[in-house]
């Protein structure tokens, strides 16, 4: 029992950080009707700004400029390249973000090179034990921060002018401009923030227990890809639920993959698509995803 216990927890806390980066997918989707395959490539730039600076500027001062630096990378993705195809059509513009991840992945790659960089992250491997239950102090930390993150971006989402001005965008990008609000702040914002929460998720996802920020890292967006499309691209309780629901699933199958032999090697890594693809068979738009209706 403390065995399943430790496996959900660590998934709950797995799951939350996954529901950040689905909620930078859901942001600009919502703000632009655009699937933004260029995720990857914010997260690698947080996560890559925070490991080379902490040496030098300490850890919350890189973290912040981490944060920072990826909320202008996204922003100045918007406005040099995406700004310029606005009115194309939304495939088109998913093509361009592949383009424009190629690009940044292959710099931050050809930086980082073989090496595995720390973020000097002060919770280093510890571990809190309650009974006979452990959970490191950076699973803690990542569902905590993940959590305050959340609600912290529902509010202002619902309560501010920002908040109002992407639910009108996200209704009727047409009405909504000619009610005065200006789509270009809309959607300069959304890959601002959608940046800012990727180098977040960047921070948690290689801190311990992995062993540190790597090449291979900006591919774990795209196991939060599955848990924006199965909550719902335009939900942002979708993303939540869907993050929530990959971690589990994906902690789950990695868990117990020694009692799933029969089944192959690495569950894990594909459990999460297997979720996605048992879901939209059921219900097309996600779970909390909008169903569009459509005269033909």
């Amino acid at each position: 029992m403390s065995t399943f216990a430790e496996i959900l927890l660590n998934g709950l806390s797995l799951g939350s950080v996954y529901a950040l980066i689905a909620l930078g997918f859901v942001v600009i989707f919502r703000a632009t009707e655009v699937v933004n395959f260029a995720h990857a490539s914010l997260l690698l730039a947080g996560g890559y700004l925070t490991a080379v600076l902490h040496d030098d500027i300490g850890f919350w001062p890189a973290l912040l400029a981490g944060i920072a630096g990826a909320a202008l990378v996204g922003a100045a993705v918007e406005f040099l390249v995406m700004r310029r195809y606005r009115g194309s059509d939304h495939s088109v513009l998913a093509i361009v973000t592949i383009g424009v991840d190629i690009l940044l992945t292959t710099e931050l790659t050809r930086r980082i090179g073989t090496d595995v960089l720390t973020l000097g992250d002060p919770w280093g491997d510890a571990v809190v034990t309650v009974g006979s239950i452990s959970l490191a102090q950076t699973r803690i930390a990542a569902f905590v921060t993940a959590a305050l993150l959340i609600t912290a971006f529902l509010l202002v989402f619902r309560y501010t002018s920002w908040g109002v001005a992407m639910r009108a965008a996200a209704e009727s990008a047409e009405t909504a401009a000619l009610m005065g609000v200006r789509l270009g702040r809309v959607s300069l914002g959304a890959w601002a923030v959608a940046g800012g929460l990727a180098a977040v998720a960047a921070l948690f996802l290689t801190v311990f227990p992995t062993p540190g920020l790597e090449r291979a890292t900006s591919l774990a967006a795209l196991k939060a890809f599955p848990a924006a499309i199965l909550g719902g691209l335009d939900s942002t309780t979708g993303a939540l639920v869907g993050g929530l629901l990959v971690g589990v699933t994906e902690s789950l199958a990695t868990g117990y993959q020694s009692d799933l032999t029969f089944l192959g090697r690495g569950l894990g890594d594909l459990a999460p698509y297997l979720v996605m693809v048992a879901v939209l068979l059921i219900r097309p738009a996600g779970l909390f995803g909008t169903k569009e209706l459509a005269r033909v």
